[in-house]
């Protein structure tokens, strides 16, 4: 259980960063960039943590990549929506979005904050549990 939730810190702190610098290149500006890669950082390793237990729960080691990866998948698209919609009027309405008619959309109103938080954490979910679900798999021998 430890070293699955070692690694999936790890996993979700570096594809949070990913996620959440690729998120604020959108914005084409240095702070937006590092703001994404830092929200990324923390909710990578607080998913991370949560998922890759989750996974050693549900999959243990026999269920694989399939079981870790559905499960985080639904647990992910859940905990976006709570955090989406747990972010302040006043913080999404002040977000940078640069003019840019993509990231005005998506900041418009709760329910599409919800949304798109709910999207990218599943994907982030997604990963760890698949990779945390992989590793603990147990490979049966079918020749006996």
């Amino acid at each position: 259980m430890n070293r699955s939730i070692t690694r999936g810190i790890w996993i979700g702190t570096i594809f949070g960063g990913l996620i959440g610098a690729g998120f604020g290149a959108i914005t084409t500006s240095l702070n937006g960039i590092l703001t994404g890669l830092v929200i990324g950082l923390v909710l990578g390793e607080i998913i991370g943590a949560l998922i890759a237990a989750l996974t050693v729960k549900t999959a243990g080691t026999t269920g694989g990549v399939s079981v870790g990866a559905y499960t985080e998948m639904a647990f992910g698209m859940v905990f976006g929506l709570v955090i989406g919609l747990l972010i302040p009027t006043s913080i999404r309405n002040s977000a940078n979005t640069e003019g840019l008619p993509v990231l005005d959309a998506l900041v418009m109103g709760r329910f599409e904050t919800a949304i798109l938080t709910s999207f990218l954490l599943s994907i982030l979910a997604t990963i760890v549990g698949a990779w945390t679900g992989g590793k603990n798999l147990v490979p049966r021998d079918l020749q006996e």
